[in-house]
């Protein structure tokens, strides 16, 4: 399990493509607060690791910006000592919205899943480009596959828009990851045993494209669970490609490229949303950073995870959930 030299080169690239003009660095104003490089590498190996393995990435980011001093809500303020604002006081909201290290720290977490997303591009690029050349209707397991896909994003995206600012201002905690912990690993050992009962039936030679649009919204609407922090998209979208006839691996496979329009429909809205404060408090450097470290991480996930699905099951991942669970809820308590 490696990447190659080619998916290195490709990623490098990327980060180069994605790279500030030079001289909009020179005359952009310093960050306001200081995003170490160490930061920067931690918030980017925990993104890409976490992002495509059952275990959720939000829940670890979360846990992982605590455990950096990232989660202050204090407001900000300039070299002069002015407070900073995500919005400014106005008569419709009197009280505004400060400029807090935990606003721009969220944020980052969203926008680096760029790096996630260019990782599945790379070592699932036929797919998607028969999913492109199905669109045009040159291929028709790649339309069906397309079909799917967006059939399994939209149920996500709609609810997603509908509940993000109260997600955002009452579920990111650790207490909400410690829940949704403990319900992910009891629901994934269900799933495998459930699989493995069934495993004799259907489970052959089903591919993501031949799904019916019944069981593809189906996958979508279980994959609305994951907006609740620490329940893991992933894990979702995986046990519901069980239920839906896949066998491990297809169903990982499936769960990266429904993965594509859900993380870039997060990271666009939230960069639309917040980005230009988080690029004020951090700066682009180590955005971009983190970013190529979580598509590297990321690269070597999903080649482990359908390496190690295919031979053992979801089952030791709810045992580390669980285990998560624990130590979290004894942090919390001491």
């Amino acid at each position: 399990m490696h990447l190659s030299i080619r998916n290195l080169c490709l990623c490098l690239l990327l980060a180069a493509a994605l790279r500030p003009d030079a001289r909009a660095e020179e005359t952009a104003p310093p960050p306001v607060a200081e995003l170490s490089a160490g930061d920067a590498i931690v918030l980017g190996l925990v993104e890409g690791v976490t992002e495509f393995l059952p275990i959720s990435s939000t829940g670890h980011l979360i846990i992982a910006n605590d455990l950096l001093g990232l989660e202050s809500e204090k407001q900000l303020t300039d070299k002069s000592g002015r407070p900073l604002w995500h919005k400014k006081p106005s008569p419709k909201n009197p009280a505004g919205v400060p400029l807090t290290l935990k606003l721009a720290a969220d944020t980052y977490t969203v926008i680096i899943q760029v790096g996630a997303i260019a990782a599945v591009l790379l070592l699932y690029w036929s797919q998607v480009l028969s999913m492109f050349v199905g669109l045009f209707d040159r291929s028709s397991a790649g339309f069906r596959l397309l079909r799917n896909v967006l059939l399994a994003f939209f149920p996500v995206a709609i609810v997603g828009l509908l509940l993000h600012d109260l997600i955002d201002k009452y579920l990111f905690s650790t207490g909400a990851v410690i829940g949704s912990s403990v319900a992910g690993a009891l629901l994934m050992l269900w799933a495998e045993k459930w699989r493995r009962a069934n495993s004799v039936v259907g489970f052959s030679n089903v591919q993501p494209a031949d799904l019916t649009v019944r069981k593809a919204l189906g996958i979508g609407l279980g994959q609305c669970l994951a907006l609740y922090p620490g329940t893991s998209r992933s894990m979702v979208t995986i046990v519901g490609g069980y239920l839906a006839g896949l066998n491990p691996a297809k169903a990982a496979e499936f769960s990266f490229l429904v993965g594509l329009p859900t993380l870039a429909g997060a990271a666009v809205y939230k960069g639309l949303k917040s980005g230009p404060a988080m690029i004020e408090v951090f700066g682009w450097g180590h955005v971009l950073l983190g970013a190529l470290v979580a598509a590297i991480s990321a690269a070597v996930a999903v080649k482990f995870l359908v390496h190690f699905l295919t031979r053992h099951g979801l089952a030791l991942f709810a045992y580390y959930r669980l285990v998560l669970a624990v130590v979290l809820l004894l942090f919390s308590f001491f």
